[in-house]
């Protein structure tokens, strides 16, 4: 069973135990920190429970913190959108869970937020990441040659997006 809930203090300790991967670390942004330790999840969790409207969700998988799902709400002219982003701990793989959180944080983004339009960049590399997204509806809506640098090499970034 697969949910989604905000994080709470006590989560910091398999935050950090998932977080802390390089695994992880290689499909997600530079800001997320690696290595990854308990102080920088209690940070984070702090940041998250001071969100209003909620925008980032824990995801749990038979009642165990497995990852993170979330939305950054755009401002000015894109406010009616939000991108998407979300990570699973290593041993969380493969099972459907990613796909579920997705569609969780879609329904949420459409329904309670009142969102129009979701998107998620995807480094060339994350087939796995890809196929959640088309899973969930989100079409790719271009690619961005060599758009974005990770570990000191350029990249495609694959965008993909769902409309209400």
């Amino acid at each position: 069973m697969v949910s989604i809930r905000p994080l709470k203090k006590n989560d910091a300790e398999q935050l950090a135990i998932l977080a802390n991967n390089v695994n992880i670390w290689n499909n997600v942004r530079d800001y997320f920190l690696h290595p990854y330790s308990i102080k920088d999840a209690e940070f984070f969790i702090n940041l998250t429970n001071e969100e209003n409207p909620k925008l980032t969700f824990g995801i749990d998988y038979n009642n165990c913190l497995c990852g993170v799902v979330g939305l950054v709400k755009q401002n000015d002219i894109y406010k009616h959108s939000a991108e998407l982003g979300y990570w699973l701990g290593e041993p969380f793989w493969g099972k459907g869970i990613a796909t579920a959180a997705v569609k969780l944080i879609t329904k949420y983004g459409f329904n309670e937020l009142k969102l129009q339009r979701l998107f998620s960049g995807i480094f060339e590399y994350n087939k796995s990441s890809m196929r959640v997204l088309e899973k969930c509806g989100f079409q790719l809506e271009g690619i961005s040659k060599k758009g974005l640098i990770k570990n000191q090499k350029l990249w495609d970034e694959y965008r993909y997006a769902l409309l209400k």
